[in-house]
């Protein structure tokens, strides 16, 4: 064997093992980047709530390395309200201060049409979930102008990184709190009550102490 044979097939076998390893690595990143989505267990949504399957939504970037998907929980009525969580696996995770102040520009720009965000009502804070995730949140006030009468509402955002699920979620939740249309003034905060409540108590009044809170049970591991 001639010296450029003997050196033509060290080529090749460098080549597939090359080859090989990329292979693994694929396969190993591939494998451990299933997205675990974030959800709600049924028996915590009651009777008023429950998910729109219409609204399912996911998706996939570089080539499947980087995933979302989000649910979306909602109750109608004079009072309609709904619950988005979004889970994401990227490459990189984001930190939380990144997450809350994506989720709080993408409120503020209006979550659809019609939808007047009153930036001085902006309340910030923490607080930890069921689940043990330590959570950073914003809530808003403000005004739906796409119904006539306008209605008033309250929006929250929360947002949290999944350590065991490798996973980033926020949550959107949305409560109409007035019913003009049948000339009701009287304010409604049920829903919004029932997005918000949390065990301890976290925004102050008793109505939102309760352990059945829809963002103080979501599962996300």
């Amino acid at each position: 064997m001639t010296s450029e044979s003997g050196d033509r097939e060290t080529r090749i076998y460098l080549f597939v093992a090359v080859f090989i390893i990329i292979v693994v690595i694929f396969a190993v990143v591939f494998s451990s980047n299933q997205l675990n989505n974030a959800y709600i267990h049924h028996g915590f949504l009651g009777e008023d709530w429950c998910e729109d399957i219409g609204e399912r939504n996911s998706g996939s970037q570089l080539f499947g390395l980087e995933k979302f998907s989000s649910l979306t929980y909602r109750t109608d009525g004079k009072y309609p309200a709904y619950l988005t969580i979004m889970t994401i696996k990227t490459l990189v995770v984001m930190s939380e201060n990144e997450l809350r102040d994506k989720t709080a520009e993408s409120i503020e720009q209006s979550l659809e049409k019609g939808i007047v965000v009153d930036k001085a009502t902006k309340v910030s804070g923490e607080r930890m979930l069921k689940n043990e995730h330590n959570t950073m949140y914003i809530m808003y006030d403000g005004n739906d102008n796409s119904k006539n009468p306008p209605e008033k509402i309250k929006i929250i955002g929360e947002v949290w990184n999944c350590g065991p699920s490798g996973t980033s979620v926020i949550c959107i939740g949305f409560a109409q709190i007035t019913d003009n249309l049948h000339d009701n003034s009287e304010v409604n905060i049920s829903q919004w009550e029932k997005i918000v409540r949390d065990e301890v108590g976290t925004f102050v009044t008793e109505s939102f102490r309760g352990e059945d809170g829809l963002i103080y049970n979501v599962i996300c591991h």
